[in-house]
């Protein structure tokens, strides 16, 4: 008897074929399912991230490998900085106290400067009256700077100057309270009112408010100003005269009275230019 191989209906054969196609149906599924998942993980990581970046303002110090940004579901509150003393305005500073006299009695700046200028050597001397609160030496050092320098009397070719602390002096520069001022110019019947300078018998008298305040010209250049005071008071023990304006927009000149007007002139303190050319102007009667 021969065998025959028993051969499988039609339908078993689609019944077969429907489970491998389920089968594979399913696990193609699970790999959708696992897929999506991971998407869904990393795009949720990815949204975490940025979100909490966003949430902080983008001020955490990424590079920073010692800190580490902290994350929260809610914003945090931002406060404005406090700003430091440096970008704050500083207060106006006090006008200094000026006494109104004081007793005519100085102490001498010690040692002394070297020759400046040709021609015959004037000795001065630099005094600040007792009771005033300023070093005579720093007085001193820049009523040198002034006499020294180009544009100053030295410019005439025949003027230097030489300061001395003791000795035999041509002229003495004293810084003063503004009564001592008043009493050694009414010595020659200058009426200075507690505000002038003045420069009598060898003393060239330097009002402290003066010194300290300048002019409203030059009150934000006060140290510039103590040029002009020097120059002009040191001009009239040299024999200079008071002269006006030359003409609007032209420099004033050392010798113009500038605290009583700049009458269309512009600032100067000094008698020369950086030419060695004379400043000044028409004679004042």
């Amino acid at each position: 008897m021969t065998a025959h191989k028993a051969t499988p209906s039609r339908d078993r054969r689609r019944r077969k074929g429907s489970g491998h196609a389920a089968a594979r149906g399913r696990k193609r599924s699970l790999w959708g399912g696992l897929a999506a998942l991971t998407v869904l993980g990393v795009t949720g990581l990815a949204a975490t991230g940025w979100t909490s970046l966003g949430e902080g303002g983008g001020h955490a110090d990424i590079g920073d490998a010692t800190t580490r940004p902290t994350h929260s579901s809610a914003p945090t509150a931002r406060t404005k900085p406090t700003p430091s003393r440096s970008a704050t305005a500083s207060p106006t500073p006090p006008k200094p106290d000026i006494p109104a006299t004081g007793p005519g009695t100085y102490v001498t700046a010690s040692g002394g400067s070297a020759t400046v200028g040709k021609g015959k050597v004037l000795r001065y001397r630099v005094d600040v009256e007792n009771g005033i609160d300023l070093s005579a030496a720093d007085v001193a050092k820049q009523v040198d700077r002034i006499l020294a320098d180009p544009r100053g009397w030295t410019a005439d070719g025949h003027s230097a100057f030489q300061r001395v602390s003791s000795g035999a002096t041509d002229f003495v520069v004293r810084l003063a309270t503004p009564g001592t001022v008043d009493k050694v110019c009414a010595t020659q019947g200058l009426d200075t009112g507690g505000q002038y300078n003045c420069s009598v018998n060898g003393n060239v008298m330097v009002n402290l408010r003066r010194w300290l305040l300048a002019t409203p010209v030059y009150a934000k250049t006060v140290r510039t100003y103590r040029a002009l005071i020097i120059n002009h008071e040191v001009g009239h023990f040299l024999g200079h005269g008071h002269v006006d304006c030359p003409g609007p927009g032209r420099p004033a000149p050392a010798m113009m009275q500038q605290i009583k007007g700049m009458h269309g002139c512009v600032p100067n303190v000094w008698p020369y230019d950086e030419d060695g050319t004379y400043i000044t102007g028409p004679a004042v009667p």
